[in-house]
């Protein structure tokens, strides 16, 4: 039977939560007290002794249904180790645009190559914000990229578990992890499904754990030599003061300008399976003012794609402007002149 740490249900952030060191002395424990408890992938056991009310969850059982017996083997997975490697292929000079967001990034490459000579002087907070899609993550990867240091991305989404406490139990490992393959980037992007305004926190389960657990981290009461938490969010203005205080940089992300759209478009394009017949992609690019990197990508040039293969015909200027008339759905409408 293989078990996983699940949290508590009921208890705070402050309550331990198991490391298993030893694996059979585990392992014998816990035949005492399940056994003659019936399990099943999914199913939750409650540990009453080292760390009570603690749930563990049977990840796998054989058979599918079984019953704890004396003979029943019972081990606890294991954590993945992060890799410590920059797995990333993306450099600043592939994120078209962001100019000014490329160039204050360059002070943490800067200390994640050399972090004794910051001292306490380093750059550990920093806050990214701006529209969806418009290259918040792609400029946190090419810094793990050109700074040569691993990146240790979550998003705080994840960290909203079924149990109290088990997001805080996330946070802390996260960052004992950093520190141990240390100097290195934790990236936490969707800020604002965790750090929002605190009127809203009591109606999201454990996220005030999430948060105040997140809070000490950044905070560095031990502090970590050489960890640069960089966060991400598209909705800056509902986050949560005390959050926000704690990042010592916030840097925007804008969308792109009509130059800068051209140069996407061209760059996308030019990987497309199907050719383009008599496309002007400069008027496509005046089309799509207020469109961010992503939109261009996925609401442009895929959905063409698409309707072109459908049709078995290569991609034509009708495709393009039929696309970007059904996403300009949700958009403020465009003025006229960039349709003459």
């Amino acid at each position: 039977m293989l078990l996983r740490p699940a949290g508590y249900p009921l208890k705070s952030l402050f309550q331990e939560h198991p490391v298993v060191s030893d694996a059979k002395l585990f392992e014998l424990y816990a035949r005492e007290q399940w056994y003659g408890e019936a399990v099943r992938p999914g199913c939750y056991l409650f540990d009453r002794r080292l760390y009570p009310d603690f749930a563990f969850q049977v990840v796998k059982v054989y058979p599918r249904v079984s019953v704890v017996g004396s003979g029943t083997t019972i081990k606890v997975e294991k954590e993945a180790e992060p890799k410590n490697t920059v797995d990333f292929d993306v450099h600043f000079e592939d994120v078209i645009g962001q100019e000014t967001a490329k160039r204050k990034v360059r002070i943490v490459e800067r200390f994640l190559q050399d972090p004794e000579r910051f001292g306490r002087w380093a750059p550990r907070n920093i806050l990214f914000f701006g529209v969806s899609g418009t290259g918040k993550t792609m400029v946190a990867k090419a810094l793990s990229t050109e700074a040569k240091v691993p990146m240790l991305p979550v998003k705080a989404t994840s960290l909203i578990g079924e149990f109290v406490g088990e997001g805080a139990r996330q946070i802390h490992s996260l960052y004992e992890k950093a520190e141990e393959i240390a100097p290195c980037i934790v990236f936490i992007d969707e800020l604002d499904a965790i750090a929002l305004d605190r009127r809203y926190q009591d109606l999201r389960g454990d996220v005030s754990e999430i948060v105040n657990s997140l809070l000490t981290e950044m905070d560095g009461i031990s502090r970590r030599s050489g960890v640069c938490t960089i966060a991400a969010t598209n909705r800056i203005e509902v986050l949560d003061a005390s959050v926000r205080s704690r990042f010592e940089e916030e840097i925007e992300f804008k969308l792109p300008n009509i130059d800068e759209r051209l140069q996407l478009l061209e760059k996308n394009a030019a990987t497309l399976p199907l050719k383009l017949e008599s496309v002007d992609l400069q008027r496509i690019a005046r089309m799509t003012e207020g469109f961010s990197g992503r939109d261009l990508v996925e609401k442009v040039l895929k959905a063409s794609l698409h309707h072109a293969i459908m049709e078995e015909r290569d991609i034509t200027q009708k495709h393009l402007e039929e696309t970007i008339r059904l996403a300009r759905k949700g958009y403020r409408q465009p003025p006229k002149e960039m349709f003459s």
